[in-house]
């Protein structure tokens, strides 16, 4: 049978990493998408902190989790409250309008 180790946990975290850094790339006039993408690089952080602390017989890693998480509520919480007032100040979501926010 195929045992699933620390190895593939690591390649499915780089996996996640490298798809959430070309969706940054990509993703830079959609709000939406660059929060979504960058939640896949902060949980292909999460999988390998589990992953190695699953390992290594620590709780460290679980621990660091959940700091990770209450990092990535605030992002999406103040990531949309910018979305809904570039919303409101033009009728259009654009990330190049982000200068209506300066003044």
């Amino acid at each position: 049978m195929f045992e699933v180790g620390l190895l593939h946990y690591m390649a499915l975290s780089g996996l996640l990493f490298v798809m959430g850094l070309i969706g940054i790339v990509l993703a830079r006039k959609n709000l939406i998408a660059l929060l979504m993408c960058v939640e896949l690089v902060l949980l292909s952080v999460n999988t390998l902190f589990i992953s190695i602390g699953h390992a290594w017989g620590d709780l460290t890693g679980q621990v660091m989790v959940l700091f990770i998480l209450a990092v990535a509520a605030a992002e999406t919480g103040i990531g949309l409250a910018i979305f809904v007032l570039i919303y409101r100040a033009s009728d259009q979501v654009d990330l190049e309008k982000l200068d209506l926010l300066k003044g």
